[in-house]
């Protein structure tokens, strides 16, 4: 084996390890992430545990974010910090009709002009002195949604958000698909770089040569 095709497969195992043990938090989306093997919900600086169940169809199996199943689905947020204990916090669900994607973030909200109409859960603003919010949403249909938490400051007018797009009742490849668009990129590079190209059109040119009419 030649030294180049040991260093392509030695820097393609580094990609694969590199992959598999960042893509939770890196690839996470929006104001969800991994952190210490769970899953948080950043509410601007604030943050909360965050746990999804679909107890009709997976029993007590916990997901972070996309679900597979459309049924009833219970989402949990459990405060990290007490200041959320103060503040009236609230919990939308709407179609991602504007396919903003897993990168939707705020200022993509604030463009929608009617949101009601995007909408098919609202939970209005609670102060939950015990820390843990819930909410309780059957799905009726498959699709991508975007999860939206607001959290209103007790004193002032500052008011805080996590956005966070999700996909229901489809499968969940994670990082898979950019890890093998990655190595894809990776292999047509290798190709290239040891003349693959000049050796195709070498080739392609010989096979013509060889059935012109004499």
């Amino acid at each position: 084996m030649n030294c180049g095709l040991l260093r392509r497969n030695a820097l393609l195992w580094m990609l694969l390890l590199t992959l598999l043990h960042v893509s939770p938090a890196v690839f996470a989306h929006g104001g969800v992430a991994f952190s210490d093997d769970q899953c948080v919900i950043r509410i601007d600086y604030l943050t909360a545990h965050f746990t999804v169940y679909q107890p009709q169809t997976r029993g007590s199996k916990e997901y972070c974010e996309d679900l597979p199943d459309v049924t009833e689905t219970i989402f949990v947020m459990e405060y990290l910090h007490d200041f959320l204990r103060q503040m009236p916090v609230d919990f939308r669900i709407i179609k991602d009709t504007e396919g903003f994607g897993q990168f939707a973030k705020w200022e993509d909200i604030k463009t929608i002009a009617d949101i009601n109409a995007s909408t098919v859960f609202y939970q209005p603003p609670q102060v939950l002195v015990d820390g843990s919010l819930t909410a309780n949403y059957s799905f009726e249909e498959k699709g991508t949604y975007i999860g939206i938490v607001t959290a209103e400051h007790p004193a002032d007018d500052r008011v805080y958000h996590a956005v966070f797009y999700f996909q229901t009742g489809g499968p969940n490849y994670g990082s898979l698909p950019l890890f093998l668009a990655l190595l894809l990129v990776l292999q047509l590079g290798y190709w290239l770089s040891t003349g693959g190209w000049a050796k195709f059109n070498k080739t392609k040119a010989q096979s013509k040569n060889q059935i012109l009419p004499e």
